[in-house]
């Protein structure tokens, strides 16, 4: 049994959380630091890599998953989705079984990667809603070959992408669910109709709303306008400064509601990188500004995001929101995605963070636990 302090996002005031077997035992009133916060661990959907660690590396191994989830541990994160794009199925198969070997040989990453977000590869072709995913791998869905997918890593995809303009799409979207799988509208030029459609067959997230569709849109109706008005769909939100512009992310938190709202950072392996031009398997050549935008050389169509989604929190926390409705967006409401529970809670998982925040500061992190063990981490 051990504790830890910090203060509580939700009511300001000092805490102590009291661990036993890896749960939240109590939670009783005590002392601490006034810029010194503790929160549940933050949950990302949507990781391509981090630091040099790509998920989507030509010759995936599992001690690349390994590296990632350390990676991402220093920055918060204590639950993520690692998210393969659009590739040759026998790609997507070799990442998949890198990560079932990766949890196979750490224990720990059962908890950490719940699942797998496959991000394509039944997009739209067209420049623009393509975005950086290579055209010649888009391909129509078929459920046989995600069933293939699952074959190849024991079941772990639990949510894959899908633009809705397929013939087959709204089948192929109801065979998963059937499934038991979560699917997201991304990458897509759909019609209204067909919006509508995948929603009717089961769909439920939108995958980096704003982003992955034409640069110019008809002015109503249009594939945004529907998918922020049904409250069916959660909006998965990159809040990165880039991808959306703050009048966009504003009026999109005000018509999705924070219950339908996720952050995800949509990270590459470029995140924490320096400055330059690269070489990736996430968009080939690409170009990370000195103001944090990667994307395709000479354009402006972006290649990913580069911050991890603590960032997103404190920018978030810095412009529009409470610094608890912001890390609600990265912990309650994708936890409840995944059948879990992410709140400072009696009962819930000791996956927590502390750290350091102050209004128009950068969010810190001091600490991690990770089911209620300290994880050494990196700062």
């Amino acid at each position: 049994m051990n504790s830890i302090r910090g203060r509580d996002p939700q009511t300001g005031r000092g805490i102590e959380v009291v661990v036993r077997d890896g749960r939240i035992a109590a939670i009783h009133d005590a002392p601490v630091e006034d810029d010194l916060w503790l929160a549940p661990g933050l949950i990302d959907l949507q990781v391509n890599g981090y630091l040099g660690s790509d998920v989507n590396a030509e010759h995936p191994t599992a001690q690349t998953v390994i590296d990632l989830a350390r990676a991402v541990l220093a920055t918060g994160v204590t639950s993520f989705l690692p998210t393969i794009i659009t590739a040759s199925e026998e790609k997507i198969t070799a990442c998949l079984r890198a990560i079932a070997a990766a949890r196979q040989r750490e224990l720990c990453l059962q908890h950490m990667i719940p699942g797998v977000h496959v991000e394509g590869p039944h997009l739209s072709p067209e420049d623009g809603p393509r975005g950086a995913h290579p055209r010649e791998h888009i391909r129509p869905p078929l459920i046989d070959e995600f069933d293939r997918w699952q074959q190849a890593c024991g079941n772990l995809v639990c949510l894959v992408t899908v633009s809705p303009h397929w013939p087959d799409a709204t089948a192929y979207i109801r065979a998963l669910c059937e499934r038991g799988v979560l699917v997201s509208i991304g990458h897509t030029d759909a019609s209204v109709e067909q919006i509508h459609a995948a929603v009717d067959a089961g769909a439920t997230l939108s995958t980096h709303l704003g982003n992955g569709v034409a640069a110019t849109l008809p002015r109503h109706p249009n594939l945004l306008w529907t998918q922020m008005a049904d409250d069916r769909l959660t909006a998965m939100l990159i809040a990165d400064g880039h991808h959306l512009s703050a009048d966009t992310l504003k009026v999109m938190l005000r018509a999705k509601g924070l219950d339908r709202v996720i952050l995800t950072s949509d990270a590459v392996a470029l995140a924490g990188m320096p400055p330059g031009i690269y070489d990736t398997p996430v968009g080939g050549c690409v170009e990370l500004t000195p103001d944090g935008r990667l994307c395709l050389p000479g354009t402006r169509l972006l290649a990913g995001s580069v911050i991890p989604i603590k960032d997103a929190i404190a920018l978030l926390a810095n412009t529009q929101l409470s610094l608890a409705d912001a890390l609600r967006l990265a912990t309650e409401n994708p936890a409840r995605l995944l059948g879990r529970t992410a709140n400072l809670h009696v009962g819930d998982d000791a996956d927590l963070i502390r750290f350091h925040w102050q209004p128009g500061a950068e969010l810190r992190i001091e600490s991690v636990w990770l089911q209620g063990t300290p994880v050494a981490i990196n700062q």
